[in-house]
């Protein structure tokens, strides 16, 4: 058994950062306090879960322990999970040391997620328990850390299904899986015992670290109200100084604060400040302006804590007609869901993997996103944030109640969410309902009020799928009833359209009960489409997603999100949920396409990066009975050319399933394929904004190679993990689109390839995932397939 040492030397006075203001003449430090825990874990699963002395001893073992680091998945699945996914218990394991000079201060380990019931050793002592998955805890450790030797904290795992343990529905009857492991980011904070809170440790109700509101917001000025609470876990009282500074995007130092506060032994205090902000920027998926916002905490001229997160200042609610307004201004939510797992490793996506899945949903032209079915990685809100993403929050829950300790934790999840999310300047409802649950009136009152409680403030709305208790009503559209479905809807209430596009089409009779497959329509007339399901399938599938957006669009409802954004494995079926309008590889169909048209256009192109001028030819021009060419493009006219000449002309399309579109496809009915070139140039004020061509490919020939990196560069060091594509292509570079040659991936460099290798073909294009190693530099992945010219692809690891 190899040694796994992990150092911690914490001296808090002297590990300080610095963040220069144009406008001031000094430095704005902060105190480091949190500090990376992921590396150098040992990890063992199936094993007998006895808590022996020799867990925590660095001897030989019976024990087969891995060498890893988080995030972490305790399984590498099959790409297509047909039996379940793997359910047990695992241990991880790290020695570390911690220096002397962390001797007095508050010691505490934050995991944000850990799946999903967890017993937390430390040198033999149990220090920690925490029944969830989808949401941090937080276990003090001041007391039982030695200081001169060495430490070993052991955690003890076990995601089977659990029926108190939200979602608390079995895996086999799931519409979703909760992958094992510790995949989210575990740290050690190490603070003074004179301090600022930890929202999840104080546990207390809209208290713990910092709570940001605004107030007036306007263009011209905006109050920027905060709350930080302050514990004092010293034996005297203290005094003590906050300085609140407040920065621009630039670093410039746009308002500032300061109290001094006093705290008796063992206390804590709620202090709060207004900073006034002049001409603010405010925040808006348009322009999504943060500042950093900066809590120093003094003890006389000794800085000894802080915490710095990004804001954004906006205000947001609901007009007399109930349709959602942002900083004054409607702004229709054009939303999808997202669940979060990868094919192979699960739930351990690195934290730039989830900035690449928000950039994918802002590229397909959506500004909300209602999250699917639990609250998302930190990570991903701070992608969202930056994107610009507007976002439904939501608790662990789906199709499953049960009175007792799971309603409780439900509702302590509740409270969770709030205090951990609540300063996000994306988020503006918070899903306190278990999804298509048959939940008690009592149960919603309180779900209701707890975010009311851990959020008083103006802008703070709950949404349930159940028309009752919470503040905006959140069905999906197969909730109702065809062909109005919930354009009827005529309460004086907000309406948000939470799901649709897939179930309605699926099993129309079915409801939203997925154990019954009543009636089911013919394979072609689905949404759930794979990309190997061939190109008439999916345009049928973006068909699907247009007519019912269309349909949405005719009610009062003030939003909706698509059902889904990426393909799925899920527990109750052996085959992958296609419903995704991207592939679980997160390559996109034709029905991404139709959802980019209805952005923009943005013909600036200093604001172009997303919703600028677009047009996709959703045909691949390489079948002879296939002649219907749909173009989707946010234009105002498009001309179709095959083999350098017009043959057509068009103006956007007029009838049933586009009469409500912002911007209608364009769809030609040609007499005859000709093979070649096919073209759209796409007009608006009679110049051309955006072109798209394909070209019929002839027979395979050789490999071309590409890699995922939608914003982020690799990253090593972080088990950061992105997709490889190999497109088998003909002599000239285009894909073959029916081709699903067995292609074989190598590695040369340090890293790991995950998944099937070989692997066939999709819709021409093979992928595997490569996870990078810890130091930077550059590798090279190379793809095989006999007959084919190799492929090859370098990639630089920073």
């Amino acid at each position: 058994m190899s040694q796994s040492i992990s150092r911690v030397f914490i001296y808090l006075f002297f590990l300080v950062g610095f963040i220069y203001g144009c406008n001031q003449s000094r430095e704005i430090e902060t105190v480091q306090t949190h500090f990376d825990f992921n590396t150098e874990w040992e990890f063992v699963k199936d094993m007998d879960t006895t808590i022996t002395d020799e867990l925590f001893e660095q001897s030989e073992s019976e024990l087969e322990w891995e060498q890893t680091r988080l995030p972490h998945t305790a399984n590498i699945e099959p790409l297509v999970i047909e039996d379940q996914q793997w359910q047990g218990d695992m241990f991880y394991r790290k020695f570390f040391e911690v220096d002397p000079e962390m001797k007095g201060k508050h010691i505490t380990l934050k995991f944000e997620g850990a799946m999903h019931e967890a017993d937390i050793y430390l040198n033999g002592e149990k220090v920690g328990y925490n029944a969830g998955g989808y949401l941090p805890f937080v276990v003090n450790i001041t007391d039982h850390l030695k200081f001169d030797e060495e430490n070993v904290l052991l955690v003890k795992l076990n995601n089977e299904d659990n029926s108190q343990i939200p979602p608390g529905k079995a895996i086999e009857v799931l519409d979703f899986n909760y992958y094992g492991g510790i995949y989210r980011d575990v740290y050690l904070a190490a603070k003074d015992l004179l301090r600022i809170s930890d929202p999840i440790e104080a546990d207390r109700v809209a208290g713990g670290g910092i709570l940001v509101s605004y107030e007036n917001v306007s263009d011209s000025e905006a109050t920027v109200s905060v709350q930080t609470d302050i514990e004092n876990g010293r034996t005297e009282s203290a005094n003590a100084r906050l300085k609140y500074i407040l920065q621009d995007a630039d670093g410039n130092a746009v308002t500032s604060a300061e109290a001094e506060v006093k705290l008796e032994s063992g206390s804590n205090r709620l202090q709060t400040e207004k900073m006034m902000v002049r001409n603010p920027n405010l925040w808006s998926p348009a322009s999504p302006y943060l500042y950093t916002l900066t809590v120093q905490l003094f003890e006389r001229e000794e800085l000894i804590d802080s915490e710095q997160q990004r804001i954004g200042i906006r205000t947001f609610g609901f007009d007399d007609e109930n349709q959602f307004v942002l900083n004054g201004e409607r702004l229709y939510l054009r939303g999808t869901n997202r669940h979060q797992d990868y094919p192979y490793i699960g739930y351990a996506l690195s934290n730039e993997a989830q900035y690449r899945d928000a950039y994918k949903i802002k590229e397909a032209g959506f500004n909300f996103i209602r999250i699917a079915h639990y609250p998302p990685d930190p990570a991903f809100l701070e992608a969202a944030d930056e994107l610009g993403l507007l976002f439904m929050d939501a608790i662990p829950g789906w199709q499953y109640y049960e009175d007792g300790l799971f309603a409780e934790r439900a509702l302590k999840d509740v409270r969770k969410m709030v205090r951990r999310d609540r300063n996000h300047p994306g988020i503006i409802f918070w899903e306190a309902s278990l999804n298509e649950s048959e939940m008690p009136e009592e149960f919603m009152d309180q779900a209701h009020q707890a975010v009311k409680e851990e959020l008083p403030i103006e802008d703070n709305y709950t949404s349930g799928w159940a028309d009752y208790a919470y503040d905006i009503f959140i069905p999906a559209r197969q909730h109702s009833t065809p062909p109005e479905y919930w354009s009827g809807y005529s309460k004086d209430k907000p309406l948000f359209i939470a799901e649709y596009g897939d179930w309605e089409y699926y099993a129309q009779n079915a409801g939203f009960n997925q154990d019954a497959f009543e009636d089911l329509q013919e394979q072609e007339r689905t949404s759930r489409q794979l990309r190997g399901d061939g190109q008439r399938r999916l345009a049928q599938q973006a068909l699907n997603f247009q007519e019912a957006h269309n349909s949405n669009l005719k009610g009062n409802s003030f939003g909706d999100a698509n059902w889904v954004m990426f393909d799925y494995n899920r527990g109750y079926a052996p085959d992958i949920e296609s419903s995704g309008i991207w592939d679980i590889f997160r390559i996109p169909k034709f029905a991404n396409y139709f959802y980019q048209s209805q952005a923009g256009p943005e013909l600036e192109e200093s604001n172009s990066e997303f919703y600028g001028p677009m047009a996709y030819i959703a045909n691949y021009w390489s079948d002879p009975d296939f002649t219907e060419v749909r173009v989707y493009s946010n234009a105002e006219e498009v001309a179709l050319l095959l083999n350098g000449e017009e043959i057509a002309r068009k103006q956007p399309d007029i009838n049933r399933v586009s009469t409500e579109l912002n911007h209608p496809p364009f769809t030609f009915e040609l007499d005859e394929f000709t093979p070649g070139t096919l073209k759209a140039e796409a007009y608006i004020d009679g110049e051309v904004v955006a072109t798209d061509e394909r070209i019929t490919p002839q027979d395979p020939a050789k490999i071309e190679m590409s890699v995922d990196l939608s914003g982020k560069e690799i990253q090593s060091g972080v088990n950061d993990a992105v997709f490889i594509y190999a497109n088998i292509t003909d002599e000239d570079g285009t894909t073959v689109w029916d081709a699903e040659n067995p292609v074989e991936f190598r590695l040369e460099g340090e890293g790991e390839l995950i998944g099937h290798n070989p692997i066939n073909a999709e819709a021409g294009i093979a992928t595997i995932l490569f996870r990078a190693g810890e130091v930077p530099g550059t590798v090279t992945i190379k793809a095989f397939s006999e007959g084919l010219e190799a492929g090859s692809i370098q990639l630089t690891i920073n």
